[in-house]
């Protein structure tokens, strides 16, 4: 797709014998968000974290706003994969917030250490982006003072903080009580409303059926089928996507 933003293609990726990815294909546009779903141990979390360099494929290439395609069938350089995460941030199931330091300093840390960003501006961004989440009455609280859905919350604004073109979620909603997950998909939604570019690994179907544009369903590695989510979530096409689907939503059968 020419005007994806990010364009993956046959990525696999092993763990010594054990191939989680193989073959996958992905395109991201612009504005767009992409809920990946499936069983655990799909590879889901994988196939996100080698979007941004966390973990280098063992084959395949990406290709980010058209430029050149990093091609993992030969040693690719650290810095280019440093410039793929440049690009990108990760908000992760567990917030990975900096204990000893406040709300506004976990914000701030990026911009300022990363991005060279002034530490005022950094700040004056991070107090506006606090605020939009609910949170700018917590600015001075410690990670320890705060609930599991503002948590996660400070983890949103750390990653819009580097004003990346690509958010990427690792199931941000797993580890949260079922009464604080709505809080942080609600900051989500709104995300999406705004034209932020998503990807999203998550449990949460309902989440993906409203929000996402594209939804597609992982499974031992591959994907085995992808669509629109009113396409994929009322008619799927494999057997395998019906069982899933039906195993989520009426787990009592």
């Amino acid at each position: 797709m020419s005007d994806a933003l990010l364009s993956a293609r046959g990525i696999r990726k092993s763990f010594g014998d054990h191939e989680v990815l193989r073959g996958v294909d992905l395109d991201v546009r612009r504005g767009q968000v992409v809920a990946l779903i499936g069983p655990s141990g799909s590879g889901k979390t994988t196939l996100l974290r080698s979007l941004n360099g966390l973990e280098t494929p063992s084959a395949g290439t990406l290709t980010l706003d058209g430029g050149p395609a990093l091609d993992f069938a030969a040693p690719v350089a650290k810095g280019q994969r440093f410039a793929l995460r440049d690009r990108s941030a990760m908000v992760f199931q567990h917030h990975n917030l900096f204990p000893h330091m406040t709300v506004l300093q976990n914000v701030v840390e990026g911009p300022v250490q990363v991005r060279r960003v002034p530490r005022e501006k950094a700040e004056r961004r991070a107090l506006d982006l606090l605020d939009r989440v609910g949170l700018a009455d917590k600015r001075d609280a410690y990670p320890r003072q705060l609930s599991g859905g503002q948590l996660q919350r400070v983890g949103i604004v750390r990653a819009l903080a580097l004003g990346p073109d690509l958010l990427l979620f690792d199931e941000p909603t797993s580890a949260l009580d079922p009464e604080l997950v709505g809080e942080v998909l609600l900051v989500m939604k709104e995300l999406a409303d705004e034209g932020w570019t998503m990807v999203v690994v998550t449990h949460e179907l309902s989440f993906a059926r409203a929000v996402a544009d594209e939804v597609l369903f992982l499974d031992d590695g591959v994907v085995l089928e992808r669509g629109a989510p009113r396409e994929l979530f009322t008619d799927p096409r494999e057997e395998r996507t019906r069982q899933f689907l039906h195993r989520i939503l009426n787990p009592l059968d």
